[in-house]
């Protein structure tokens, strides 16, 4: 206090009462902000100071703005005020780093952890959690939320996350009104939107946009070995101008050098000379020429796990060293302190000697199929400034704090899991935004890599742009369903999704449509007077205008239809030899059958030459009526059609005949005239008032407007009904399935869930019912503990792409019981179908035989040298991840039936049979 006391005195009265004002309107920001380091922006004191008057914030601005400060004082006002808070992030890593930040600012004590697979000190007054878990415990009804102050939900814009979006909204929705939120996303185009929306479902809350990176960022092409800014000034209207230099070098690569991967003209075959190929600098070279010019360190996207892993390995055989002996020492220690319970058994298999040797070097790779270990490692050591370029896919840019000087991307299109597909704006901000490390670099630098066919414009197009839409993926789920029903029931449940960030999205996206419809309906009234007709109702008589027209088409589809079926019959009455007709089109004229062309299961296509030469097969779109034998030609047992001369005597033979086409064409009479419904029409117009009308046709016309106009309208008036409540109308629709299937009593308000409803409250898995209907029926009751684990494996694992061959299944009870878990899963995608429902996705198979073999004890090195002998190549980190993803649904099975259950006592022992060796490593 009297440090402070002695700082206001050093200033001017004016500046000394301000800062007196402030410290006495924000006390707890003040003691906040005395403990740092820096001096708040703007931004991060305006979201603090309405967190410390009660509000809930909603903060957006760039990747490295410094976000997570106003998150930490949420952290801060909740130990000053005796309440809890919990700290929730979209992925382990990023939990993990957090939870290490806090704990060197608050102490071990302080601070918890919990993630799926991670349990610390999870009463602590400050926990940090994935989302995923914050949910489960709203939905369990835990007591701890009793004690709940603040929430932080770092990395919100998650929410547009096709697969687990939903969790935020849940999460928002469901909190008690008394915990104040606060909100950390990247910039996003529509924050006052997603801000309103809170402040819909939240209360109070303060949104604050900050668009300035406190680093400026500079963007660059690599074009060969040179490197060139990509703008160059500002045009009149202040917008950025490519750099005219870039430009014109590109050019004239791009007239000399085929462009990547294309190996001719439009149908892949070469014209001309061979091009001489473009070579693009080698990662090695990209690297040093970086290190030359002090812009490591480097991030380099490169979007495949197996072109960051070749990187490193071109990086090591070239020789390349980006440390200093102290830094190797550095590096080797926090190696040891976190590998240190890998089983040493395994490191050879997980390629650890040579994993470790580039980390020696300065340079890892960094993707989803890595270690755990070894990817908590690499983030450390980048962190740390010891590892110097890192070869990442995106998976990199989702969160974790991997700032650099520079970031370097190879190439402007990914493989998004179905095609490849370029870059968007939003993405391309999202990478390049880890360049510039705030407190360390004045600046920092994205580089794109030039190849041919890569536009400079398009690069400054992704550069330049910044919308970046937060779009909802909120959809009602089984076990969101049942758990809303059992917590609030059905009508409550409603409501609650009708207050969901998709349906406001939803409903705002209609605004416009229905000013439109009252736009169109003040219209057709106009068009309504300008179609009145002093004898008579003329909407009525253009009415039967239009159902006589509508009868004529009809009749002429049923005449053409009845044509073709004719000519159809005619054409299979043909047989070698035969001269016919051809009626009209290019091949008009006589033509002798070669072969009838009989098809079993279509309609036949006749082999005909024609007299002018002509060779090919006929189909019944040829003719307007029945084909008719006009003679016959005697014709060699083999005829070679593609001889021009077989082809040239069989036209002679044709016009020597003497046979003539038939003159004019042969017209079948309509039957409209025939048509009673038609006749009925047709005399009651002519009855019709208006039908004497002078201005008849005039009204006509209008009237046709009208009739334009309203059947438009209608549509939008569809839209505009289907997308209003349309998420209430979807848990309808997942609720009536539920019913069906004993989940949910239709009509019991008091205990509408029954015990496999109860069930299904606490599976949470993206096939959530498929298990609960697994457990219901019991088809996995007769299993054992690597059994268990092998079958519940379809429900969590999804192969990244289909191998040469289809997936082994161990034989006897696994294949029985995959085979039932099938079944039950294509009767409920029969009754989804029905219901109108998205569909749960199939049992995958693919990773069954390596967690059975696991799960009964066999080594690491045997379990993924086996997959890869069946063309299913499964790396160290995929194994371990996607084992303790099985490990996950075990102990929610355990759980959901009790460990008495057979079942939920297989799933206990399948849970420690797996957690064992390199899958345990790192969990607590």
């Amino acid at each position: 206090m009297a440090a402070s006391r002695s700082n206001l005195t050093k200033l001017s009265p004016s500046d000394g009462y301000a800062a007196h004002a402030r410290r006495s309107a924000h006390p707890k920001l003040t003691d906040f902000t005395g403990q740092l380091s820096f001096e708040l922006d703007p931004f991060q004191r305006t979201a603090c100071q309405a967190l410390e008057a009660g509000h809930g914030v909603l903060v957006c601005a760039p990747t490295g703005a410094g976000k997570t400060v106003v998150g930490e004082f949420a952290v801060h006002l909740a130990l000053s005020e005796g309440r809890k808070c919990f700290y929730t992030t979209p992925i382990k890593a990023l939990s993990n780093q957090k939870y290490a930040d806090l704990c060197e600012r608050h102490g071990d004590d302080a601070v918890g952890l919990l993630t799926g697979d991670t349990s610390i000190n999870g009463n602590a007054q400050v926990v940090v959690m994935t989302t995923e878990v914050l949910r489960n415990m709203l939905y369990a009804g835990s007591s701890t939320i009793d004690q709940l102050g603040y929430v932080v939900m770092d990395e919100v814009h998650y929410l547009a996350d096709r697969f687990r979006g939903a969790v935020w909204e849940e999460v928002i929705l469901h909190l008690p009104e008394y915990v104040q939120v606060a909100s950390l996303s990247a910039t996003v185009s529509n924050a006052e939107e997603f801000g309103e929306w809170l402040v819909e479902v939240r209360g109070d809350t303060t949104v604050v946009v900050d668009e300035h990176r406190p680093v400026p960022l500079w963007q660059h092409m690599l074009v060969g070995p040179r490197m060139f800014d990509l703008f160059g000034g500002e045009t009149q209207d202040r917008e950025l101008r490519i750099n005219p230099n870039l430009l014109r070098h590109t050019q004239e690569l791009a007239r000399v050098h085929t462009p990547y991967g294309r190996r001719g003209g439009p149908n892949g075959k070469r014209k001309g000379p061979k091009p001489p190929r473009f070579y693009a600098p080698s990662r090695v070279e990209i690297l040093n020429g970086l290190d030359a010019a002090g812009l490591l360190p480097a991030i380099v996207f490169i979007f495949s796990r197996a072109g960051c892993d070749a990187a490193v390995n071109q990086c090591v055989r070239a020789g390349m060293r980006l440390t200093s002996e102290d830094e190797v020492d550095e590096i080797r220690g926090i190696v040891d302190e976190h590998t240190s319970n890998l089983p040493e058994s395994d490191l050879a298999v997980l390629g650890y000697w040579e994993w470790r040797d580039a980390l020696e070097r300065g340079v890892a790779a960094h993707h989803a199929g890595l270690l755990p270990a070894f990817k908590e490692t690499v983030e450390e050591l980048f962190v740390r400034g010891l590892v110097k370029a890192v070869f990442a896919t995106e998976t990199l840019a989702l969160g974790i704090n991997m700032p650099a000087r520079t970031v370097v991307l190879e190439k402007l299109v990914k493989f998004n899991g179905e095609s490849h597909v370029d870059l968007s704006p939003g993405e391309y901000t999202q990478l390049t935004g880890r360049a510039g490390r705030r407190g360390i670099d004045i600046e920092g630098h994205a580089v794109v890599v030039w190849q041919p066919g890569i536009d400079p414009k398009q690069v400054a197009g992704l550069a330049s742009t910044r919308t970046y839409p937060l779009r909802s993926s909120f959809r009602p789920g089984y076990n969101m369903a049942v758990n809303l029903v059992q917590r609030v029931g059905r009508e409550s449940a409603r409501e609650l999704l009708e207050q969901s960030f998709a349906q406001f999205q939803a409903d705002r996206s209609v605004v416009g449509v229905s000013r439109r419809v009252d736009r169109n309906a003040e219209a057709l009234a106009g068009y309504a007077e300008s179609m009145r007709c002093h004898l008579g109702d003329f909407d009525e008589y253009f009415q039967l205008r239009k159902r006589i027209s509508d009868r004529e088409k009809a009749l002429a589809r049923q005449n053409r239809a009845s044509r073709r079926a004719e000519a159809a019959k005619s054409l299979e009455r043909l047989r070698k030899g035969d001269v016919i007709a051809v009626p009209a089109g290019r091949r008009s004229g006589l033509a002798v059958v070669i072969d009838p062309g009989l098809e079993p299961m279509g309609e036949p296509r006749p082999l005909v030459v024609t007299e002018d030469r002509w060779s090919g097969r006929l189909s019944v779109a040829d003719f307007t009526s029945p084909v008719e034998a006009l003679g016959k030609i005697k014709l060699p047992k083999h005829v070679d059609t593609r001889s021009p001369k077989s082809r040239r005597d069989l036209a002679s033979t044709l016009r020597q005949t003497g046979i003539s086409t038939p003159g004019g064409r042969s017209r079948r009479r309509s039957d409209s005239g025939d048509d009673a419904e038609l006749a009925t029409l047709r005399r009651a117009l002519k009855a019709h008032p208006c039908h004497g009308c002078d201005d008849r046709e005039n009204h006509a016309r209008w009237a046709e407007r009208y009739e334009r106009l309203r059947s438009e309208n209608d549509a939008l008036r569809r839209k505009v009904a289907t997308t209003t409540h349309s998420l209430a109308r979807s848990f309808d629709r997942i609720i009536a399935l539920l019913a069906e299937r004993d989940y949910v009593l239709p009509d019991d308000d008091e205990a509408p869930v029954t015990e496999h409803g109860r069930r299904l409250t606490r599976l949470y898995s993206e096939s959530d019912l498929l298990a609960a209907e697994c457990l219901r029926v019991g088809v996995w009751e007769k299993l054992g503990p690597a059994e268990l684990a092998a079958v519940v494996s379809s429900l969590v694992y999804e192969s990244r792409r289909e191998g040469p061959m289809a997936p082994q299944v161990p034989s006897g009870p696994v294949s029985d019981a995959l085979g039932a878990t099938w079944r039950l899963w294509g009767e409920l995608e029969d009754d989804e179908r029905r219901h109108k429902l998205d569909r749960t996705r199939e049992p995958d198979p693919g990773f069954a035989w390596p967690v059975y073999r696991w799960a009964r004890g066999e080594s690491l090195e045997r379990v993924l040298t086996a997959a890869e002998s069946t063309g299913h190549e499964l790396s160290a980190g995929d194994f371990v991840r996607w084992c303790r993803q099985v490990v996950d649904l075990l102990d929610q099975i355990r759980d959901v039936v009790g460990k008495s259950d057979p079942v939920g006592g297989t799933a206990a022992k399948a849970v420690t049979a797996i957690r064992r060796g390199v899958v345990a490593a790192g969990v607590v």
